[in-house]
C-alpha cells in the first residue's frame, strides 16, 4: 500500500516590493515538487496582504515579455489558524459556506522581503505548529534587517565594508548630522533600504550632490536605511549553504557575478529583466580561496542562527580579503537564481534541492531547538 502524499503549502507573493519575484520563485518550486510524492497547495498573498487560493498552474507565475506576475486578487480567501491542534486551511469563497482543506504537513514560504522573509510568517507557523522550510523567527528577522545583521557579523568577527545605519527618527530630526556620518564613508557608496531585497531601492552614489535623492529613494521602500562604502575592484562572490540530513550546514561551490552593459552594479533590472549579468559558476577561485569563503559562509550562517538554507554574499578585495556583504535566508528560486545554480554545480539538481529542503523542514519541526 503506497504512502499518502505529503501536503505542501507553497506560499508566495506578499506585501513587499519583491512580490513579483516571489511569484516567479514559487512557480519554479511548484514545478520541481514531484507530484507522486507531494500534494501542492498554492497560496498567494496579495499586495495588500490577503491570503488566496491560487492556481496550481505554475506557468502563470513566469515573467512573460518583461511583464511581472502577480497574485490573483480574485481568488478564494484562505485562513490559517494559529492553532497547533489543527493544521487545516479554511477557504472562504464569495457567497459560499466556508470549507476546510485537508491538514497541511509542511509549508514552503517562498516569500522575499518584509511581511514574509523577516520572521513574520515564521512566527505564525510556529504558533500554528506547522513545519516550514528555512530559518526561524530570529534568524529571518536579523537577516532581513541589514543593520541588525551587520551588528551580528561584527560580534562574530566577520570582516565587512564600513557602513552607516540611519533610522527614520535620525533622518527626520538630524538630517545634517546623518549626512555628515554618511559622507565620512567616502565615495562611491551604496544607499540601501535596510529591509528589502532583490536590489530594490539601491543606488550607487558617486558624489554628494546625489546623496539626498538616493536616500529618499531608499526610504520609499523602508524608512530605515543602510549606507555602505564601495569596495574598489571587489569581486562579487556568492556561496550557498544547505543543511544536510544530519543537521550539519554544508557550503556549495561559489559563483561570481559580473555585470555588463550600462549597469554599474547588480541591480533589479540586471538580475531579472535585462540579462545584463554574467553568472560564472563555478567562480574562478584558487583551492585556498574556495575553502576560505566556504568556511566563512558556514560561520555567517551560524552567526545568525540560520536553518535550512541561505545564500552568503561576499566581496573578494584586490588584496585578498573576504568582506561579507549579506546573508539571504530565502534566496531567489527562479530559473536564473544563483542559489539553485551553485548547488547544481555541487551535484544537487533543482528537484533534489527542493526535496531536501522540504525533508529538512519535516525533520526539524517547530518549537524551541
Amino acid at each position: 500500500m503506497s504512502s499518502p502524499r505529503i501536503r505542501v503549502a507553497v506560499i508566495f507573493g506578499g506585501r513587499s516590493s519583491e512580490h513579483a519575484i516571489s511569484c516567479v520563485s514559487a512557480g519554479s518550486v511548484m514545478r520541481a515538487l514531484d507530484p507522486a510524492r507531494y500534494d501542492v497547495v498554492p497560496i498567494g498573498l496579495t499586495p495588500d496582504g490577503r491570503w488566496v487560493l491560487e492556481s496550481v498552474d505554475p506557468q502563470r507565475l513566469r515573467i512573460n515579455d518583461g511583464k511581472l506576475p502577480q497574485v490573483n486578487e480574485d481568488g478564494s480567501s484562505v485562513v490559517l489558524a494559529a492553532d497547533p491542534t489543527r493544521a487545516d486551511l479554511a477557504v472562504h469563497a464569495p457567497g459560499e459556506v466556508p470549507s476546510s482543506l485537508a491538514a497541511v504537513d509542511v509549508v514552503f514560504p517562498v516569500l522575499h522581503g518584509p511581511y514574509g522573509e523577516d520572521g513574520t510568517i515564521q512566527g505564525l507557523l510556529e504558533m500554528a505548529g506547522i513545519p516550514y522550510v528555512g530559518s526561524g523567527v530570529l534568524a529571518s528577522a536579523a537577516a532581513m534587517d541589514k543593520g541588525a545583521m551587520k551588528a551580528m557579523f561584527a560580534v562574530a568577527g566577520l570582516e565587512q565594508a564600513p557602513y552607516v545605519v540611519v533610522t527614520d527618527r535620525q533622518w527626520r530630526t538630524d538630517k545634517q548630522g546623518s549626512l555628515k556620518r554618511i559622507e565620512q564613508l567616502g565615495f562611491p557608496m551604496f544607499v540601501k533600504p535596510a529591509r528589502a531585497g532583490s536590489s530594490v531601492g539601491i543606488t550607487k552614489v558617486k558624489d554628494a550632490s546625489k546623496l539626498v535623492d538616493a536616500i529618499e529613494q531608499a526610504r520609499q521602500h523602508d524608512p530605515k536605511i543602510v549606507v555602505e562604502a564601495g569596495v574598489a575592484d571587489g569581486r562579487e562572490i556568492e556561496c550557498g549553504v544547505l543543511v544536510d540530513e544530519t543537521g550539519t550546514p554544508r557550503a556549495s561551490v561559489c559563483a561570481e557575478i559580473i555585470v555588463h552593459g550600462d549597469h554599474e552594479f547588480y541591480d533589479f533590472e540586471a538580475k531579472y529583466l535585462d540579462d545584463a549579468a554574467e553568472l560564472v559558476v563555478p567562480a574562478d577561485l584558487s583551492e585556498g580561496e574556495l575553502r576560505a569563503v566556504q568556511d566563512l559562509s558556514v560561520k555567517a550562517f551560524e552567526a545568525l542562527g540560520c536553518e535550512g538554507l541561505a545564500r552568503c554574499d561576499f566581496f573578494l578585495t584586490s588584496d585578498g580579503r573576504w568582506l561579507i556583504n549579506e546573508v539571504n535566508t530565502m534566496p531567489g528560486f527562479t530559473s536564473i537564481s544563483m542559489y539553485p545554480r551553485v548547488w547544481a554545480e555541487s551535484g544537487i539538481e533543482y528537484p533534489e534541492l527542493v526535496d531536501a529542503l522540504v525533508q529538512d523542514a519535516l525533520r526539524r519541526g517547530t518549537g524551541l531547538r
